[in-house]
Formats: C-alpha cells, sequence, structure tokens
C-alpha cells in the first residue's frame, strides 16, 4: 500500500499534495466540529490532533500551504458574517477569503524547510504568535478534550516525540513513543463548585431585531420575567447576556431604578452600554443590595470593535466601512466584583478566551457573550472550546450567559 502511495504521489505531485493537505486540515479541525456535532471522544481527539501535527512536519511543502488554507477556512469562514451588520456585508468572502489566506501563510513558514525537527520548531513557535491579535488559534487546542495536556511543554514534547523517529535508527525509532507519555494529562481539572446558586439565561434574539426600537420593551419585559421566575425559585444570582438591554444604560435611570428595586431580592449581572464624555464602553452592571456597579471590558474584538492597526490606518477603516464609528474604549485592568462574599472576575465575551482575564487569583468568571453576530455557525463551538482551554489551564470554574448558543457552566 505504501508502495501504491509513493507511486500515486510521483505520477501526480499536484493532486498529491491537495489531498494530503486536505487530510491535514480536516484532522486538524476535527474535534470543533465533532463537539458542534455534540460528539465527544477522547481517544479519537487524541489520535487526530497527534496525526494532524505529525503531517505539518512532514508533508510536502505545498500540501502545508493547502492545509493552512483550508484550516482558515473550516475555523473562521464565519468571521464575516457581522459585517453585514453594519451595512457592509458584501465584505464577508473577502473577510472570510482572507482569513484563509493569513493562515496559509501562518502555516506557511513550515514550508519553508523540509527539515522535520525545524519544522517542530516553527510549529512550536507559532502556538506563540497571535496574527492581528487575534488568539483563536491556539495549536494546544486540539488536545482540549483528549488524553493529551493543554500546557505548552505537552506540546513539546508531542512535537519532539513526532520528530525522534525521523532521526532515530530503526531498532530505536519506537523510544519516542515514551515522550508522548510525558505529554498525556495526568492532572484531571479540579471542579470549583461555587456555592452561590447561580441562573444562567440564554436568550435567543436574532443580531437583526436586537437593537430595533421595537424589540426594547419585549426585551426589557422579558428580563423582568425571569428575574421574578428567579426570585421565586430562591436562585442568589441572575446572569444575562452581553448586551441583554441593548441600550446607554446609564441614560435610562427608570430602567435602573427597577433592576435596584428587584437587586433587593436577587444580585442581577447584565450586559449593556455606557457611554460618559463622548466615549462608549461594552459593560457588565451588577445589581446588588438595592445598589450597582459596572465593569467595563478590558479586551477589545480585532476588527470588530477595534481596528488592530495604525491610528491613520484605524480612521480611514472606520470612515470607510464603518460609518465612522470609534473605537470602544477598554477598562485598564480585569475587574472583579464580590457577590455574597464570593470573588468573580468579569469578562465580556471575546475576552473570556484570553489570558489576560485568568491572570492573578482567579477561581470564578462570569462571562457574557452576544453570539448572535456569528449565527448560524460553528462560532459558539470553538468559543466554548477556548473557555474550557482557558478554565483548565487556570483551574476555573466560569459561568457563561449568552445570546445564541454557549450558555453553561465551563470546567
Amino acid at each position: 500500500m505504501l508502495k501504491n502511495i509513493e507511486t500515486f504521489k510521483n505520477n501526480k505531485p499536484l493532486l498529491f499534495d491537495l489531498l494530503i493537505g486536505l487530510v491535514t486540515a480536516l484532522l486538524f479541525s476535527a474535534f470543533i466540529y465533532l463537539e458542534h456535532w455534540g460528539i465527544t471522544i477522547k481517544l479519537l481527539n487524541t489520535i487526530f490532533g497527534v496525526a494532524a501535527l505529525g503531517l505539518f512536519l512532514y508533508i510536502p511543502k505545498r500540501a502545508i500551504l493547502v492545509a493552512g488554507f483550508i484550516i482558515g477556512l473550516l475555523w473562521f469562514y464565519w468571521i464575516g458574517y457581522s459585517f453585514k451588520y453594519n451595512g457592509v456585508g458584501y465584505l464577508a468572502p473577502i473577510v472570510t477569503l482572507s482569513f484563509a489566506v493569513i493562515y496559509m501563510l501562518f502555516f506557511g513558514v513550515l514550508a519553508l524547510t523540509d527539515k522535520v525537527y525545524v519544522r517542530a520548531v516553527l510549529l512550536f513557535g507559532l502556538s506563540f504568535f497571535e496574527p492581528f491579535d487575534w488568539n483563536w488559534m491556539q495549536i494546544e487546542l486540539l488536545f482540549v478534550d483528549s488524553y493529551i495536556g493543554v500546557f505548552k511543554y505537552q506540546l513539546f514534547f508531542v512535537l519532539a516525540a513526532l520528530s525522534l523517529p525521523n532521526y532515530l535508527k530503526i531498532r530505536y525509532k519506537d523510544a519516542s513513543i515514551f515522550l508522548l507519555v510525558l505529554a498525556l494529562n495526568f492532572n484531571p481539572s479540579v471542579e470549583k463548585e461555587s456555592p452561590l446558586k447561580i441562573k444562567l439565561v440564554s436568550t435567543n434574539i436574532p443580531q437583526d431585531k436586537k437593537w430595533l426600537k421595537a424589540s426594547l420593551n419585549p426585551t426589557v419585559y422579558m428580563t423582568y420575567k425571569e428575574i421574578e421566575s428567579a426570585i421565586k425559585k430562591e436562585y442568589e444570582v441572575i446572569v444575562f447576556p452581553e448586551s441583554v438591554f441593548p441600550l446607554f444604560m446609564n441614560k435610562n435611570q427608570k430602567l435602573i431604578d427597577e433592576l435596584l428595586e428587584y437587586s433587593q431580592d436577587i444580585t442581577i449581572v447584565a450586559g449593556s452600554l455606557y457611554r460618559d464624555k463622548g466615549n462608549n464602553y461594552n459593560v457588565t452592571y451588577i445589581f446588588q443590595d438595592g445598589k450597582y456597579e459596572m465593569a467595563k471590558k478590558l479586551v477589545l474584538v480585532p476588527f470588530g470593535e477595534y481596528i488592530p492597526l495604525p491610528k491613520f490606518a484605524q480612521k480611514i477603516i472606520n470612515d470607510m466601512f464603518f460609518a465612522g464609528q470609534a473605537d470602544f474604549v477598554t477598562a485598564d485592568r480585569p475587574t472583579d466584583f464580590m457577590i455574597k462574599g464570593v470573588k468573580f472576575r468579569n469578562a465580556i465575551c471575546y475576552e473570556a478566551t484570553c489570558q489576560e482575564i485568568y491572570e492573578g487569583d482567579v477561581s470564578f468568571v462570569i462571562a457574557i457573550s452576544n453570539n448572535a453576530w456569528f449565527a448560524p455557525s460553528i462560532e459558539p463551538t470553538i468559543q466554548k472550546l477556548l473557555m474550557r482551554y482557558y478554565a483548565r489551564k487556570n483551574a476555573t470554574t466560569i459561568y457563561h450567559s449568552a445570546n445564541y448558543k454557549g450558555t453553561g457552566i465551563i470546567k
């Protein structure tokens, strides 16, 4: 069989490169789609993840470019979906193609050499690199639901184990399997249960209706009904998704007063907007014991909430594609808040998948998201996998409330 493969490779090199590149990309992406379809098989994820990394070390240079291009499509085809809500939906296919090219170049550095050990070093180096501040391509994420751990040293041992057979004599080739043992996850995640009874509200409000004036009253009425139901069931905390109140909360005193009244019986965590001195903030409001506080977003979404380019380019792109809207303004540091003696770290959507949120003593995170920007797609699945990745790396429990898929407790 190996002889037939070699013959096929020699006679039809282009077709072979396309096929092996496609196989590499499918193996590299399989865990996402299996999770999306409700299938979690650790052994399968382990085999697919190891095989994908192994192929990147050994396949032809042209196949690497094919694999990177297809991975960019399989992972991030959905990113352009949000552009239609800014009136530039025609950019969606261009954005999709751009991400495919970006990750063709991202993995394409491996095609600069045929040396397996150099490719292994480069692939390990890529695990630290985030193009345009976009950090959702975490190579260790392949193993988040596998028998292999998600720490850098474990990725190092996997790559070392895959590289060594190319340099060992035949009788010693199996020795590299012992390096894989060092990459196994021997420390299952420790579950930290909050002593509070928390209700996570899941909503499904389409993005094209969310900000309509006609949707405001039904949305507010829905939140009141959820709060009243939670109080009756003796929940201590209720968490609503990001921007569940589609307005600048600080400009609506009547709504604030009504939520403060409810907060005498239950702590309310909800997303909304805040405007101050011409600046816009994406924030979490916490209503508790007749008082309230805000937690501003720390990490913005590249090309969604800010443009990761020099100032002059930011202005050109904002004027050209986003009607001159200014980028959101961020907090200076992560925000913690106390609920009945328990400390929670605030996270709004994208930042729940960023290491900055987990710095310091962080046992519990309350995360809120609006995933309707990208419906229907695998975006909520990748987000959930990334939050699971950070929760396990940092021994943190995440309470996540989302609009359009993703609500739940993540450990």
